[in-house]
């Protein structure tokens, strides 16, 4: 008979790991003392020790391997299991390079410039939105500071009382310039004085957070479509902007994410 010391150390395997297969029923002691508790393995439990360490190390969960080593699972079924195990680990892979590559090209532009980005830059999905709203055409990118606010006032002005969820703003490129939707989270009914816009749910985008007054937010946004290009992706449908803090006059202390949905190709870099 062998330690659970000696076991571990021929299976190069932790203490922890025998105990918890042996809790999970998939690798029990040859013999348990009944006084000190201590437990013990027939140099024969190394061959499935063995098995259990090579299923781990192909990604097989302790299920998985119950099953296989002990229901008799046929070689077709096996293969039915690697399968579905290799089409993981080819994702896996295909994120790692990704996030290689998004790492490597940091690097070099840290190095080249000698600085980081101004702003922090994640991809992430987005979730469908429904929001009360004013909606307007602007000619140019410029005029929009001069009607947004006006357009969350008014939406205020109707929903006073009902309670104010998250502003957000959408930005589309339509023919005759800029359409602005903006309003506010909202699951009430429908009112006369805004419109009920739903926002659709997002597969990817790219977002950043824009710290500070929106006379210098475009900055931001030049962060943000730079590290798109950056990551080789290409905009997709409208940007938006959410205020998660915008009260107030200071708006040194406003807080704003842009979120900028891409083409799917971009997602996990």
């Amino acid at each position: 008979m062998l330690s659970i010391g000696a076991f571990a150390q021929i299976g190069q395997v932790s203490h922890r790991m025998l105990r918890h297969w042996d809790a999970a029923g998939l690798l029990v002691p040859a013999h348990v003392d009944a006084f000190s508790g201590y437990r013990s393995y027939d140099p024969e439990q190394l061959e499935r020790l063995h098995r259990i360490v090579a299923l781990r190390q192909l990604g097989f969960g302790l299920a998985d391997i119950s099953l296989i080593l002990d229901q008799g699972v046929d070689a077709g079924r096996i293969a039915s299991l690697l399968r579905i195990r290799q089409a993981e680990v080819a994702a896996e892979h295909k994120l790692a390079t990704a996030r290689l590559a998004d790492v490597q090209r940091r690097l070099a532009l840290i190095t080249k410039e000698s600085h980081m980005s101004r702003i922090e830059i994640i991809e992430k999905p987005l979730p469908a939105t429904r929001i009360a709203a004013a909606i307007a055409t602007v000619s140019e990118q410029p005029d929009i500071a001069t009607v947004i606010q006006g357009m969350f006032d008014s939406v205020e002005t109707v929903l006073t009382g009902h309670g104010l969820g998250m502003p957000i703003a959408e930005y589309r490129s339509v023919e005759e310039g800029i359409q602005v939707v903006a309003g506010f989270e909202y699951d009430g009914a429908d009112d006369e004085g805004f419109e009920i816009v739903h926002l659709p749910a997002v597969p990817a985008a790219v977002c950043g957070v824009h710290l500070g007054p929106m006379e210098n937010i475009h900055e931001s946004w030049q962060a943000v479509h730079q590290e798109i290009l950056g990551r080789g992706g290409v905009p997709r449908g409208a940007c938006r902007e959410v205020y998660v803090r915008s009260g107030g006059e200071d708006q040194e202390k406003w807080v704003t994410e842009l979120q900028q949905p891409v083409a799917a190709a971009t997602a996990g870099r």
